[in-house]
């Protein structure tokens, strides 16, 4: 018994002893504890976000708010006696019933007005004022983390690792049939980030993630003050406020299909790489690399 429970932790649960396996370094210790820190402060950031989005739960574009017109707004409705009875998500002229979720969910037994429900939102009772607090101290914590893995990344030439040629480009196609048919890399090629892997990374690292950063700036009165520039970029605050929502939420896409990912492809061997830094690779039948 003790034996399995050392090869489990050596190998993982779907590997038996002697399989013809390759261990390999995978990841420093810079990149593991970036994404764990990250990890930890994007959940918060997108939490206390959620508290800041319901004080008004909708989306404009332009340097004002067209209140009659929003692009995207989630909302509650009213029985004649003045009880919230359905909550309604709005995105362009398209209309859905999503009460009991968005626009109107139940706070201690009542259905209530709130764009997202409590246990979505940090604090999860309505309270702006500490979920700002939250959010802009996280969102510190945020900067710093991605500034010291930019940094690693391109001293070491990590974000060379990351960013897709050509080649990447155009093999993306049969990596998508690969992944849907749950083929993953083996061998030589499980060494070396795969094209839709390299595609996602450097995505969501070198483009959503200064692009958050720079779109939360510019709501800052302050800091249009200091850079103009900034509204110029982005057609005025509520714009970057729609491009903040949609960049939150990319990064939910993300992390839902990373963690499929992480999980088809081997839980264990994945999860342990970005603990200890160290991952098995399988070599063909033959006994050689792929």
């Amino acid at each position: 018994m003790l034996s399995g429970f050392l090869n489990f932790l050596a190998f993982g649960a779907n590997t038996k002893p002697g399989e013809p396996r390759v261990p390999l370094y995978r990841h420093g210790a810079v990149v593991r504890i970036t994404h764990w820190l990250n990890a930890g402060v994007l959940l918060v950031m997108l939490m206390s976000g959620l508290q800041i989005f319901n004080a008004h739960s909708a989306l404009y574009w332009g340097q004002q708010s067209t209140f009659a017109h929003p692009l995207f707004s989630l909302t509650a409705m009213q029985n004649s006696a003045g009880n919230i009875v359905q909550g309604i998500t709005q995105i362009g002229s398209w209309h859905f019933d999503t009460t009991g979720a968005l626009g109107a969910s139940r706070v201690d037994g009542v259905l209530t007005a709130r764009g997202f429900p409590d246990w979505a939102t940090l604090p999860g009772p309505q309270w702006l004022a500490m979920g700002r607090v939250w959010h802009f101290f996280f969102a510190w914590l945020f900067v710093i983390n991605g500034t010291l893995f930019a940094i690693y990344a391109f001293a070491r030439g990590h974000a060379r690792d990351l960013t897709p040629n050509g080649r990447d480009i155009r093999n993306v196609p049969h990596e998508i049939v690969e992944h849907v048919k749950l083929r993953f890399p083996k061998g030589e090629a499980a060494k070396r980030y795969n094209a839709l892997q390299k595609l996602a990374y450097f995505t969501v690292i070198f483009i959503l993630g200064p692009l958050i950063v720079l779109t939360g700036l510019t709501m800052s009165p302050t800091m249009d003050a200091a850079f103009p520039w900034l509204l110029w970029i982005f057609d005025g605050r509520q714009s970057a406020r729609t491009i903040h929502f949609i960049c939150a939420f990319s990064f939910v896409a993300f992390f839902i299909i990373h963690i499929v990912m992480v999980i088809l492809s081997g839980t264990w061997n994945n999860v342990r790489s970005m603990i200890t830094g160290r991952y098995f690779i399988e070599r063909d039948a033959r006994g050689a690399h792929e």
